[in-house]
């Protein structure tokens, strides 16, 4: 891609030890494409048991990359003290998760620790496809007197779904950005996707819609991650990727056939979802009705 313009945020899933997150960084500010450092320092699984994050420690690592390199950091905040401790380590950009955009109550609760603050702050989708709960979230945020605020298109969790590890549903960032057209639209694939081979299709496809930015997790040996190592990339992948995007010049109506196609090819893997389901019942209630007939030694002709 010739034009950077567009924000570019990335880094590991987790911070793992300073010496990961550092040499990460290094690899990352050498590629020359990075605006802000990326690193879980929080990280609540969705069973228990998993690595859930190096807590506040991990900030003074994430606050050592940034001397070390000079890229500013971002990390997730889920309560007002993630709010308060990230501030107390100088990171640029905090966002709000999508299993934190889903509850107003805690929205809430990050809002009330940014006020009087001038925190850089986007906002995930929420995990179900609810843009009112979007709205609310940043609503929420807006009213805290934060006025740089982005958002964050990382999908959807959606019943059915096979194809991604969580639906696109383009229709619904895309009127967040009508609905919102001064407020930065970032693209999150690696979420999305959860397949680091289908990372650079998912942001390409952002970018021909018009997004301002992507968020791609990067680690220095993706395949020893402690979490979600299938979606994440060597920043070496991630330069090589990058520059090999395209931006493309959309009108509007363009753009809004693509939408329109989206949403109906979104219908068709539903409905074929559907319908591999019912067949799949079917075929179970057939097993059922010939051990039925088998146990009650019935043959046949009685049916």
């Amino acid at each position: 891609m010739n034009d950077n313009k567009k924000i570019l945020i990335s880094g590991p899933c987790s911070a793992e030890t300073e010496k990961q997150l550092i040499d990460t960084a290094v690899q990352l500010k050498n590629t020359g494409l990075v605006d802000y450092l990326r690193a879980g320092i929080w990280k609540p699984r969705t069973n228990p048991g998993g690595y859930e994050g190096a807590g506040v420690k991990g900030l003074s690592w994430l606050l050592n990359a940034k001397k070390e390199t000079g890229l500013k950091t971002a990390t997730e905040v889920a309560t007002g003290k993630h709010v308060e401790d990230s501030l107390n380590f100088e990171v640029d950009l905090l966002w709000i998760g999508a299993r934190t955009s889903v509850n107003p109550f805690s929205v809430q609760h990050v809002a009330d620790a940014l006020k009087g603050t001038n925190a850089v702050v986007y906002i995930k989708n929420p995990v179900n496809p609810d843009i009112k709960l979007w709205i609310g979230a940043l609503e929420r945020i807006q009213k805290a007197g934060i006025t740089n605020v982005g958002l964050i298109h990382r999908g959807f969790s959606f019943y059915g779904n096979t194809e991604f590890r969580n639906a696109p549903l383009w229709q619904i960032p895309i009127e967040m950005k009508r609905l919102f057209p001064e407020i930065p639209m970032i693209c999150d694939p690696s979420h999305i996707t959860g397949d680091r081979s289908r990372i650079f299709e998912i942001s390409q496809k952002s970018l021909d819609l018009d997004y301002d930015g992507l968020i791609i997790e990067s680690h220095i040996s993706p395949d020893d991650a402690w979490t979600d190592k299938a979606q994440q990339i060597t920043p070496q992948q991630l330069k090589v990727g990058y520059e090999n995007l395209v931006l493309k010049s959309k009108s509007t109506d363009i753009l809004d056939f693509q939408l329109q196609l989206d949403e109906l090819r979104q219908q068709i893997n539903f409905h074929d979802d559907e319908l591999l389901s019912l067949i799949r019942s079917r075929m179970n209630i057939a097993e059922k009705i010939g051990e039925l007939k088998k146990n009650n030694q019935v043959g046949m002709k009685f049916f």
